[in-house]
């Protein structure tokens, strides 16, 4: 990698770092404090929470009928998302420890905890918790998939890729055959050395 594709790497890192710092002192701001991954908010807060919930059937009178129609739609994804999960969960299982790289915790991106908040009604919850899965399983599979591309194939596209994964940066350039060879060992050992968790 490039010194300058290192530095902006790492400028990312200080901004994840940053952001981070943000949502704790937003946190703070909001009142509330994780205990064993759970949001608790202070009592008067929960209470200002409760207050503020709209009942489902108020709710479902102001939802529009297109929106009401076209639920089944995104529910019924739920289907292939299952089946997805299952399988790259197997891939990893099998493939990852042959391959040397260490696993992608499932639990650090699907994150289900939107449920928990006080002013939400019973569909706004379930949509959260679907949204946390399916989301969080897409960002999962995708870091499993920048692993296996770092390890198979670290070549660069020759089109412009819209938001690639953190890796991609330090694949070889398309074209370049000089490099291929070093990388592919350069980001195996890479992948080899992270920690598991």
């Amino acid at each position: 990698m490039t010194d300058r594709l290192e530095q902006l790497s790492q400028n990312i890192r200080d901004l994840e770092k940053a952001l981070e710092a943000e949502l704790t002192e937003k946190r703070e701001e909001l009142r509330y404090r994780m205990e064993h991954k759970r949001a608790v908010f202070e009592a008067d807060v929960a209470k200002r929470h409760r207050a503020a919930r709209i009942r489902l059937s108020s709710f479902l009178a102001k939802t529009r009928l297109g929106v009401v129609l076209t639920a089944p739609f995104i529910y019924v994804l739920i289907v292939p998302f299952v089946i997805l999960d299952l399988f790259v969960l197997l891939y990893q299982a099998v493939c990852f420890p042959v391959y040397g790289i260490p696993k992608v915790p499932r639990r650090d991106y699907i994150v289900i905890d939107r449920h928990q908040l006080g002013y939400l009604n019973g569909m706004q919850k379930l949509n959260c918790v679907y949204c946390g899965y399916v989301n969080g399983l897409i960002a999962w599979v995708a870091e499993i998939g920048s692993r296996t591309e770092a390890y198979w194939c670290p070549i660069k596209h020759a089109s412009r890729v819209s938001k690639p994964h953190m890796r991609y940066s330090g694949f070889a350039d398309f074209g370049d055959e000089t490099v291929f060879e070093e990388r592919l060992e350069k980001l195996r050992a890479a992948l080899k050395g992270m920690d598991a968790g």
